[in-house]
């Protein structure tokens, strides 16, 4: 490819899956805060009236499962005038979790592959393929289309928080598409905003006249603000823009929609941009490696585009259940690259330990909820887990490991010429 268009999409955190995203992660969130050893794999269900947490917890701790819920659904928005058949304080809450499997525990507990060192001894919670994408077309290192529509998706719940557009209501989606030419983003196509809504606006009821009044809004207080400091910006003139088009939103989140846990998997990534293993992250605590080898996998990419090894690069890794060392790890650069592919997994398997204990102890993710008072997890399961300027994320702080890559690039270099 070298000119085409790419699109890429995200929601708020009251569409029905990233409500169920939120339970998940904040159940997560309040059993590392007292336990941080509990297992944790929490799905999420939500339809009219209805909310039922499932899966599978062991642990010591604690909590109240169906408060933890109320709070999670009352925070985003659905309450009152405003819940549309999902109140926070009215809505069924059902509890159906059972244990973690013995099985899959044995094999976190001691890895197949263990021996004197003790980071060996933890093996992956499953198997599984995990990518990460790093790129330079953004400051936050991530491609332009998605980071586009999560600005405007975080805007969007912003001004409905802020009571700027008060007959806004919890749904909405975003869509970006970007120009490229010659792989490099040139100008912004397309931009759609699905927003629920009331179904009177500032005394307006004509569809018609919504429509356009939510458009006008929408561009002066969604659009312009979410992109004032980018150096490609949408033109009125130029790009185009779509809001609710069928024209009108109002029935939405869990009334309009079921949702559930794990459903929004490309939003949390890349936008499409990259590949995905396939694996969700929200509610599933750090032994998982869908989740925290998912998290490794940016840091070793975002540190190779960083120190300017290559323009992208793409890591994947995979594991083997009850295994703590990678059965693989590969690298693509898309002819970006100053080195070789060979070079540069040598490089990573030299500066990057990626053993399920040593991601655990690199990014501290088990007592992370402690440390940030109970609320860490929950803050990734809206608006993307990558490229966050917002959340102070650990797998996006490579500033030191850079400085330990190009060190070692450079004596690796020598001795390979040499």
């Amino acid at each position: 490819m070298s000119d085409f268009v790419f699109t890429s999409e995200s929601v708020t955190e009251g569409h029905p899956d990233k409500i169920c995203d939120q339970i998940s992660d904040a159940v997560l969130d309040a059993l590392l805060y007292q336990d941080p050893s509990s297992r944790v794999a929490c799905e999420t269900v939500v339809n009219t009236g209805l909310c039922l947490l499932t899966g599978e917890i062991t642990t010591k701790a604690k909590v109240d499962y169906i408060k933890i819920a109320r709070n999670v659904i009352d925070q985003i928005g659905y309450k009152g005038f405003k819940a549309g058949g999902f109140d926070a304080n009215s809505c069924a809450v059902l509890v159906a979790l059972d244990e973690q499997s013995p099985d899959i525990a044995q094999g976190v507990d001691e890895a197949d592959d263990n021996n004197e060192d003790a980071k060996n001894n933890i093996g992956a919670g499953d198997q599984g393929i995990m990518f990460g994408y790093a790129c330079d077309e953004t400051p936050e290192l991530m491609p332009l289309p998605i980071s586009l529509a999560h600005r405007l998706a975080r805007q969007l719940s912003k001004i409905r928080h802020e009571n700027i557009l008060n007959y806004l209501l919890p749904d909405g989606k975003t869509q970006v598409s970007v120009n490229y030419q010659e792989d490099k983003p040139e100008s912004i196509n397309t931009i759609l905003i699905s927003t629920q809504h009331l179904s009177e606006v500032e005394g307006l009821t004509n569809e018609k006249e919504i429509r356009e009044k939510i458009t006008k809004d929408l561009w002066d207080k969604v659009v312009i603000p979410a992109t004032l400091d980018l150096e490609i910006k949408p033109q009125k003139e130029k790009t185009r823009f779509l809001v609710n088009p069928t024209g009108k939103f109002v029935v939405g989140g869990p009334q309009g929609d079921a949702g559930l846990t794990g459903r929004k998997i490309i939003v949390d990534t890349y936008g499409g941009y990259a590949r995905h293993g396939g694996g969700a992250f929200s509610g599933k605590d750090p032994t998982k490696v869908d989740r925290s080898a998912a998290y490794a996998a940016r840091y070793v990419a975002k540190s190779i585009v960083k120190a300017k090894f290559a323009k992208k690069a793409e890591v994947q890794l995979s594991y083997a259940i009850g295994v703590a060392n990678p059965i693989s790890i590969l690298i693509e650069t898309f002819g970006t690259g100053i080195y070789s592919q060979p070079d540069l997994i040598e490089i990573i398997r030299n500066n990057f330990d990626l053993r399920p204990a040593s991601i655990l102890e690199e990014f501290d993710l088990r007592n992370l909820p402690k440390k940030m008072g109970g609320e860490f997890f929950v803050k990734t399961a809206a608006y993307g887990h990558f490229g966050r300027e917002d959340l102070s994320l650990p797998w996006e702080n490579v500033d030191e490991k850079v400085k330990d890559l190009i060190k070692f690039a450079e004596n690796y270099s020598k001795l390979f010429n040499d």
